[in-house]
């Protein structure tokens, strides 16, 4: 098997941006959240794909949390990143921003971390380029998805013992 090279995190930066429309909100005129996890899904699944160029699935997302509600017209901007590259899998983060639209900033709305993986021509895992990161933000991130991953695969052990 050929070894694959080594891809930067900048690769794989995506920024989507949506406009909350009627269809989206709830009878609070606030976006539904699966709306924003689908828009999370899709910014995080290009950013997956660009690093490791092939198809890719999603296998998790982690916790989601709110920190603001985003509401009837305000603009929803998407920022995905590939942080940490296993053997198939890549983390990637997305950082969800509101932007009212009677104003001239943005609010970070939520944050969710996603774990897809990549696959070959027959839907089965497949591996993908290492991520070699440079910046010291990069390293952090890196460094900071090493952890979540060692959360997911006990969590995901302690899962699937307590199926018996």
């Amino acid at each position: 098997m050929a070894t694959l090279e080594g891809r930067a995190p900048t690769g794989s930066h995506v920024e989507m941006t949506e406009m909350v429309l009627p269809p989206d909100t709830n009878y609070h005129g606030t976006v539904f959240g699966g709306r924003i996890l689908q828009w999370i899904d899709i910014a995080g699944a290009i950013s997956a794909q660009r690093h490791c160029r092939c198809k890719v699935v999603t296998a998790s997302i982690d916790d989601m949390h709110f920190v603001v509600p985003i509401a009837l017209g305000d603009t929803v901007v998407l920022k995905a990143c590939v942080n940490y590259v296993g053997r198939s899998s890549m983390e990637v983060g997305v950082r969800v921003e509101r932007e009212p639209p009677t104003a001239d900033f943005r609010e970070h709305a939520a944050t969710a971390y996603l774990t897809y993986v990549g696959l070959d021509e027959t839907g089965k895992p497949t591996p993908v380029a290492p991520l070699l990161p440079t910046s010291d933000e990069e390293k952090r991130r890196f460094t900071n998805a090493e952890t979540r991953r060692a959360f997911r695969l006990a969590r995901r052990k302690a899962l699937l013992a307590g199926r018996d």
